[in-house]
């Protein structure tokens, strides 16, 4: 009799251990469901960014090299030597970098290596593709570093402006200037390469240098 009562509780227990295991599993199934959601949610628009953008920056390539014999032909009408003018850029089309006399100028979509969203006060973060245009030649910057975590540290440091470009390209990219960092501006897809190197250039070469007195460094005008 003691032995029956004792496979009986068993198998109660063994009962309850299966619902209870049932439950969690089913729980979990749930929960994870909703992250993976989220994840391919973000993979795709990560994806879609990403095309976005290396189509954007190849085409802001073909206008660095519009830009470049502009400006070789302005200066060579003034007598000026054309030989510090010109514009190189890597096999895959992920840097370039644009040399005006004395200013350097990269543009880079060497940042994009995960899922990332714009902060954006009073709307919703967008996700986005990102083109960054720095002071000075992405090579040299870039000599030393070992990680990702130093070379976001160098190009943020250089940072002149950044063009984020959305999974929809039916939606606008979002054109910010390092000094202006609370403005958006906004490029429809059709203007946004064209319109972010001459706004970074006008930037850049529409402004000077003082000679070094303390933080004194550079001057608009």
């Amino acid at each position: 009799m003691l032995r029956r009562l004792y496979t009986l509780s068993k198998g109660y227990e063994n009962f309850n251990n299966s619902e209870t295991s049932f439950r969690k599993s089913s729980l979990i199934q749930e929960r994870i469901g909703l992250v993976s959601t989220h994840m391919y949610k973000q993979f795709l628009d990560y994806q879609h960014a990403t095309m976005n953008t290396t189509e954007i920056f190849s085409e802001m390539i073909d206008n660095l090299k519009a830009i470049t014999d502009s400006l070789k032909q302005s200066f060579a009408s003034r007598g000026i030597t054309t030989e510090n003018i010109f514009v190189e850029h890597d096999k895959e089309k992920s840097v370039a970098v644009i040399n005006i006399l004395w200013h350097t100028i990269s543009f880079t979509t060497r940042c994009n290596y995960e899922p990332q969203a714009l902060f954006r006060e009073g709307a919703s973060p967008m996700f986005s593709g990102r083109i960054m245009a720095i002071s000075g030649n992405y090579n040299e910057l870039m000599e030393g570093t070992k990680t990702r975590s130093d070379m976001m540290a160098r190009l943020l440091d250089k940072e002149v402006a950044s063009l984020f470009v959305p999974a929809d390209k039916t939606q606008n990219s979002i054109f910010k200037i390092r000094h202006l960092s609370n403005r958006e501006f906004f490029l429809n897809s059709a203007d946004a390469s064209r319109e972010f190197v001459l706004k970074v250039i006008e930037t850049i070469c529409g402004g000077g240098l003082y000679h070094e007195e303390g933080s004194r460094k550079s001057f608009n005008i």
